[in-house]
């Protein structure tokens, strides 16, 4: 029993031994192809330039434009408006007429001033006539000396009464001049608020329309205490720089900083500053909100792309391309601007810096540069 237990055995392993035999070839090959794939691969990867250049320090915030000047157009007189010479909205130029008000009241009164005026000259004529006939007949012995000095003392008051006439014609004059408003600037007006036929007076709180002076207009807006000292000294040096953008449009205005507040704001630690834009074209609107730029100066600097940029519990890093490998390089970002990163230390310019598949590199890996997807 024993016997053929051990001839079954022997055969079992005779037949396993011939078997690998036969597929020798065959496992060999596959243990080759195993110690081929623990090869490194090359990554792909998008490289950039590391560039040194002139890029401006700047801060964002958000502004208000408001207009250098701002009138409220009122009525001096309590009369009626007879004429409104300008559309709803119209631009208007310094001296444009735009409401001409009833002036016929005014009117009747300057004929009255005229007419005492008149009246008071001829009875200074006739004061003069006396006191040299007085000064003639004096002289001759036959009249007094009471006459010469009551016809001159009646010369005197009527002076003093044509200097009044003479005052209270031009006053009724000037108040002539009120009967005809005029824009005393130019600017946009709103919509009149009274129309022909109204009356109006002085009292009124409605003003007859307002005008806004469009060009050029100022920019308001707050920026941290942090920046004060940089933005006094580019002040000083005439660099400062303040760009306004109409936010969802590329339209903007360029201006520079026309005012700085005397005092920062203690509860949000920021202070109102505010710039004047020529606004030729009007694209900036009064009362509408704009995204402003502070250019406080421009400095040379070596950027990189801001998707170059890698953050670690040791910081940020990039890879850059050394001798066909990627190497870890430790940076330090100043800022960003315009989607690039302002690197403060650790390149000097000129390396090629890894964009697009960080996630595949460590140090040493082999890469090979690859063209940038469209759009990128």
């Amino acid at each position: 029993m024993k016997t053929g237990n051990l001839m079954f055995v022997a055969g079992v392993l005779g037949i396993a031994a011939l078997a690998a035999v036969m597929t020798r070839a065959s496992w060999t090959s596959g243990g080759a192809t195993v110690q081929g794939s623990a090869r490194p691969r090359v990554i792909s990867v998008e490289l950039a330039k590391a560039e040194r250049k002139s890029v401006p320090v700047d801060v964002d915030s958000i502004g208000t434009v408001t207009p250098i000047s701002s009138v409220a157009l009122k009525s001096r007189l309590e009369t009626t408006i007879v004429q409104v010479h300008f559309d709803d909205g119209a631009r208007v130029n310094e001296g444009d007429v735009l409401f001409t008000l009833d002036a016929r009241q005014i009117d009747a009164q300057i004929e009255q001033a005229e007419g005492m005026l008149a009246k008071d000259q001829a009875s200074l004529e006739g004061a003069q006539r006396d006191v040299r006939r007085f000064s003639d007949l004096i002289g001759k012995g036959a009249t007094t000396q009471v006459n010469l000095d009551n016809s001159k003392t009646q010369a005197d008051v009527l002076i003093g009464t044509i200097k009044a006439d003479q005052s209270a014609l031009d006053n009724l004059k000037v108040q002539k001049s009120y009967t005809v408003i005029r824009a005393p600037f130019s600017g946009r007006i709103s919509a009149a608020n009274v129309k022909v036929g109204n009356f109006v007076r002085p009292a009124d709180t409605a003003p007859l329309a307002v005008i806004n002076q469009m060009a050029p207009v100022y920019v308001t807006f707050a920026i941290p205490q942090r920046v004060l000292v940089d933005l006094r000294d580019a002040m000083g040096r005439g660099e400062s720089k303040v760009i306004a953008t109409i936010p969802g449009h590329q339209r903007s205005e360029d201006g520079k900083v026309a005012m700085v507040e005397n005092a920062v704001d203690s509860t949000t630690g920021m202070i109102t500053v505010r710039g004047i834009m020529s606004n030729e074209s009007e694209t900036l609107w009064p009362g509408i909100l704009v995204n402003t730029k502070l250019v406080i100066r421009t400095e040379e600097a070596v950027t990189v792309p801001t998707a170059a940029v890698q953050r670690s519990q040791n910081g940020n890093y990039v890879f850059i391309m050394q001798d066909g490998k990627a190497h870890v390089q430790p940076v330090n970002v100043s800022r960003t601007f315009q989607g690039i990163s302002v690197i403060g230390s650790g390149l000097s310019g000129g390396e090629d810096v890894v964009t697009d598949g960080q996630l595949l590199l460590s140090e040493g890996t082999p890469i090979a540069p690859r063209t940038a997807r469209a759009g990128a």
